[in-house]
């Protein structure tokens, strides 16, 4: 059966953007949050232009190879210029969480205003057997507080920003996670959590 899962980079300090995010520079002053993406001798097999290295190559193409639909919050989705045509995704569909329109919905996006379990579900249909993949803080808080999240992968980069957008907002509750797997590699930690239930 497909899960639900989230892999993002985050700095040691929880942030997964610097100061001053905004469209077109969505990252802020923290782009070496994804520096480990690029820095490598061995090429993506599901993205072009993403030259990994080592056991990165193989987590991230792993991971990615088994998306078939992507959950992102309208935040993520407007501070991202890469959406525009589709997916963050090279062959994902991409659903939009939000109470507002979005300017530019292609036919590879959904727009779903009705909340994360329609979000997810829709995502769910669309992915078949392959994994739904969540993006953006807010969009997994809200599914881990409505208990829609099977698996956390933490890229952690070794880095203190001090600021920025964390990953994790506010949770009613605590979550107890249960670690799979962690992986150092050159400039990251992969770290790879079964969300407990």
């Amino acid at each position: 059966m497909s899960k639900v899962i989230c892999a993002h980079a985050v700095s040691v300090d929880g942030y997964i953007t610097g100061r001053d995010p905004d469209a077109g520079r969505g990252l802020g002053d923290a782009t070496m949050l994804f520096d480990w993406y690029f820095d490598g001798d061995t090429p993506s097999t599901v993205f072009d232009g993403f030259k990994l290295s080592g056991p990165s190559a193989q987590i991230f193409d792993a991971l990615a190879g088994n998306v078939g639909a992507i959950v992102a919050g309208r935040n993520t989705y407007d501070d991202s210029e890469h959406f525009g045509g589709g997916s963050p995704h090279p062959t994902a569909r991409l659903f939009v969480l939000s109470h507002r329109t979005a300017p530019q919905i292609s036919d590879r996006q959904t727009l779903v205003t009705t909340g994360i379990r329609d979000a997810i579900a829709a995502a769910r249909e669309a992915a078949g057997d392959k994994n739904v993949g969540l993006m953006g803080g807010g969009v997994v808080t809200e599914a881990l507080k409505e208990g829609l999240v099977d698996e956390l992968v933490l890229h952690q980069v070794p880095i203190l920003l001090g600021g920025g957008r964390p990953f994790f907002q506010t949770l009613p509750e605590h979550v107890q996670l249960h670690r799979l797997d962690v992986i150092a590699a050159p400039g990251v930690t992969h770290l790879r959590y079964e969300v407990a239930r």
